[in-house]
């Protein structure tokens, strides 16, 4: 059975691994070796369907594969999606989960909730997410990630 305890640590390496890809945006080549490995470490391309809705997408609102993932977080020249501005380049210097909620199974995982991105100034954005994860190898990874920004009556 999956634990609480095993979804906070992969929420905790998630976070710090977006404030890493952002730390590193000015030596491209180890942000982009980085934020690779940072989306083999963290989802599931490798082993199953992935699911992701990212926050900041208009025009190409899923990503269903890596490619298009490190293209949402980083972005540059040859990034698979056009609209992207490298979401995790921000940079960000903190980012901090709140779930309003858990479902845990034996080999899957699912939260909800929100989470806030702190940028250089200290100002948080608030977004709110959902995220799916499977166990592999004794690891969660990813399988469903959608985040949005919250309702604004009248906006």
């Amino acid at each position: 059975m999956i634990t609480k305890e095993q979804v906070l640590e992969a929420q905790e390496k998630w976070g710090n691994g977006v404030v890493k890809i952002g730390a590193l945006k000015d030596t491209r080549t180890e942000c982009e070796t980085f934020a690779s490995a940072f989306l083999d470490a963290r989802y599931a391309f490798d082993t199953a369907e992935v699911l992701f809705k990212p926050t900041k997408c208009e025009l190409e609102q899923f990503r269903p594969s890596k490619a298009e993932a490190l293209s949402y977080f980083i972005a540059g020249d040859d990034r698979a999606c056009g609209e992207d501005k490298g979401f995790a380049i921000q940079p960000w210097t903190k980012v901090r989960f709140e779930n309003s909620g858990m479902i845990l199974e034996e080999k899957r995982a699912i939260a909800m909730g929100n989470y806030f991105f702190t940028d250089l100034n200290g100002n948080e954005a608030k977004v709110e997410y959902t995220f799916g994860y499977q166990l592999v190898d004794g690891d969660l990874r990813i399988d469903l990630h959608h985040s949005s920004f919250p309702y604004i009556a009248n906006a």
